[in-house]
């Protein structure tokens, strides 16, 4: 399908004062069919200083990917003229850019098939931004760095692609355990605090703490159960987390005697 020739393609410019640097790609492509959520959703995207691109169907969305190579592109599902899961088919093809989808109730299915076509992440829709955001912001790193490959012992982490491959077997992880994954390997074998890492991928100090403990023993269970990873996260009694590698039988050591440990954690709330 082609676009509709009476709506010709939206220019990107920035909401808020000022404009994009001349040339510059876009972070984000958000393909929204509701006008009123998309308009509010680049807003809040730009505050946290994502250059954001807007349209409002299928066909148009594959337009403005070709027109503004954007770093990432998020589609809303159910996406009007072409639907999501043809839209990343046809980007796959065509483009190197990592495509999201979010979907409420209605927009389930085709959200799913458009993760069986090769979107990287299913999320919320209405979009939960904070858990969005920390996802395509580099953090604190400079940009020609923030999309390197990171390898920590057999774990691959595609930061760009958003792929996590585990002894070459591919782990899917859901938004914020990738973040916290990346975190963590790019921090490896550092003791990272509680704090440190509830602000990287929360955004405050004062979370929960149980939702940081929940969110490490998923991401240590799919390492280990799926992955048969020889990467361990460990938990440091009063200080936070670390992602370290052991070898085979330097593994199997440490499993015999971690119990016995004072610093570690077994099966103390502390994950």
């Amino acid at each position: 399908m082609t676009p509709d020739p009476h709506r010709p393609p939206q220019p990107y410019v920035k909401s808020g004062p000022g404009r994009p640097e001349e040339g510059k790609a876009p972070d984000l492509m958000l393909a929204e069919p509701d006008e009123d959520l998309a308009a509010k959703t680049r807003a809040r995207f730009e505050e946290a200083g994502l250059r954001t691109v807007v349209c409002h169907d299928g066909a148009e969305a594959l337009l403005q990917v070709g027109v503004h190579h954007p770093r990432a592109v998020l589609l809303g599902a159910p996406l009007p003229v072409v639907d999501a899961a043809r839209v990343t088919q046809l980007i796959a093809q065509l483009h190197l850019v990592p495509v999201l989808v979010a979907a409420g109730p209605d927009g389930a299915a085709e959200a799913t098939a458009a993760v069986e076509a090769g979107a990287v992440a299913f999320v919320a829709r209405p979009y939960r931004t904070d858990e969005i955001v920390p996802l395509l912001i580099s953090g604190g790193r400079d940009e020609d760095n923030r999309a390197q490959p990171l390898v920590v012992g057999d774990i691959e982490l595609d930061p760009a692609g958003f792929h996590v491959r585990v002894r070459g077997r591919s782990l899917q992880l859901p938004v914020r355990e990738f973040m916290l994954l990346r975190y963590l390997m790019e921090n490896a074998n550092r003791v990272v605090s509680r704090s440190e890492l509830t602000l990287a991928l929360w955004g405050s100090e004062t979370l929960d703490s149980n939702t940081l403990t929940v969110h490490i023993r998923r991401v240590r269970t799919k390492l280990r159960e799926e992955g048969a990873s020889r990467c361990t996260i460990d938990a440091i009694r009063g200080m936070g987390y670390r992602l370290e590698y052991i070898p085979s039988k330097a593994a199997r050591r440490k499993a015999r005697t971690s119990s016995r440990d004072p610093r570690r954690i077994g099966s103390a709330p502390e994950a």
